[in-house]
């Protein structure tokens, strides 16, 4: 039992208990830090609704405003309405923190690259949010958007105020997709089993979807959010390069 023990403590904490709060505690910092910046709205609403209308015609002009067509098809099932609303509220916290909780405990030498690539993504995102404050569809009745989210939930994420952790204006980049890329990439490559692969493979395509038939996003905003995740994976390897066996990523 003895020996079954420091097996299990081994596996749990592969670095030891100093690594581990380490690691939460630099993931915490980064991940608040990165939702109290967001949440610092200025007063620019006005410019926030200017650039999502800049959106919508850059689309149109490119012939890929598919966005109310999309929702508009979601509203015939209730059932995919809620269960996209349902894996847009618990993407960012319930998937992507028990990935990295699997990363870390039993893909402890990918996890840093991981880790690297999250942190340099939030930093991007951050400078989008400032430069470019956009309102999400949902805000634009007028073009026949609706809150799914708001609907699933009877709560107020139709509220357009923002407070300490929340930014109603922050839709470009969509880390919802930026976040899908960068855990789903490492786990398709780091599961053993093959329908698990081809879910982590599918993961950012089904999360594209999620957003546009909530109507949080538009199609340019995941394109954004996937150019994010891009860098900061490119970020990320060249990171590596300062610390190749403590920071590089080691496929299965």
């Amino acid at each position: 039992m003895l020996a079954r023990a420091r097996w299990l403590h081994a596996r749990a904490l592969p670095n030891g208990y100093a690594d581990a709060v380490r690691q939460f505690a630099l993931f915490a910092a980064a991940y608040y830090t990165y939702r109290l910046v967001r949440g610092q709205v200025d007063g620019r609403a006005a410019a926030a609704f200017e650039h999502a209308r800049d959106l919508i015609n850059l689309e149109r002009g490119l012939h890929v405003f598919v966005e109310p067509a999309v929702q508009a098809w979601g509203s015939g099932s209730q059932v995919l309405l809620d269960g996209a609303s349902w894996i847009y509220i618990n993407a960012q916290t319930t998937v992507t923190i028990s990935a990295l909780i699997w990363l870390y405990v039993f893909r402890n030498p990918s996890f840093y690259f991981v880790r690297n690539m999250m942190v340099v993504a939030m930093g991007i995102a951050l400078v989008g949010y400032v430069v470019f404050p956009t309102a999400p569809p949902r805000f634009l009745p007028e073009w026949g958007f609706f809150d799914a989210v708001h609907d699933f939930t009877g709560g107020r994420s139709d509220s357009v105020t923002a407070n300490a952790l929340f930014n109603p204006y922050a839709a470009v980049p969509s880390m919802h997709v930026a976040f899908a890329l960068m855990i789903g990439w490492p786990l398709a490559k780091l599961v053993r089993w093959r329908a698990l692969r081809v879910f982590w493979l599918l993961y950012p395509l089904v999360m594209t979807f999620v957003i546009v038939v909530t109507g949080n996003h538009f199609i340019a905003d995941a394109v954004l959010g996937a150019l994010t995740a891009g860098v900061s994976g490119y970020s990320a390897w060249w990171l590596a390069r300062a610390r190749p066996a403590a920071w590089a990523f080691a496929p299965a």
